[in-house]
């Protein structure tokens, strides 16, 4: 899978990582290339009004740090002793988190296809009541435990069907 990490991409894999502060963020970092916390904040504040402090800039920075999004350097400062942390994207990194993302999302579909293909449900066909694998409605003497109205027969095929499609979007989507 060849991904081209445009502006659109990296806000939605900065939303899903950090937020909507993730994504001023790393705008600003993108525009600066390499900045200090501080540096970042400052750009933040310039592009636009926002209640974003330098503690939430850090958290931030340290999320992204933790997916591989962004990488760090700390040089000492000679006058103060201190350490400086610049930080830079790592955009080429960005197409493995996806590609992550994209592996746990099939692992969840897949242990709900077993579940539905697994199972036989049977629903009251109020809108709010939940479905029931058969064993739970035999518990219930097919009444519905919320409403107790009768459990009828539900045919789960177009769940199958839907998540079924969708693995396979995404499976396909991994081997490009």
């Amino acid at each position: 899978m060849s991904l081209f990490v445009d502006d659109d991409v990296l806000q939605k894999v900065a939303t899903v990582i950090g937020g909507p502060e993730a994504v001023q963020v790393v705008m600003a970092l993108k525009k600066l290339r390499e900045a200090t916390d501080d540096q970042i904040l400052a750009s933040i504040g310039e592009d636009a009004e926002t209640d974003i402090k330098l503690n939430d800039v850090r958290k931030i920075l340290f999320k992204l740090y933790n997916h591989s999004i962004v990488q760090c350097d700390g040089v000492r400062d000679e006058a103060t002793g201190w350490f400086i942390f610049r930080w830079s994207l790592q955009l080429d990194q960005v197409e493995g988190f996806i590609k992550n993302q994209k592996k746990r999302v099939i692992r969840l579909l897949q242990t709900r296809l077993d579940y539905e293909r697994a199972h036989d449900f049977y629903h009251c066909s109020t809108p709010t009541c939940e479905r029931l694998p058969f064993e739970e409605a035999m518990e219930y003497v097919f009444r519905c435990p919320t409403c107790d109205k009768l459990l009828q027969y539900f045919d789960n095929a177009k769940i199958i069907a839907v998540l079924e499609k969708k693995l396979t979007q995404l499976e396909n989507e991994l081997s490009e």
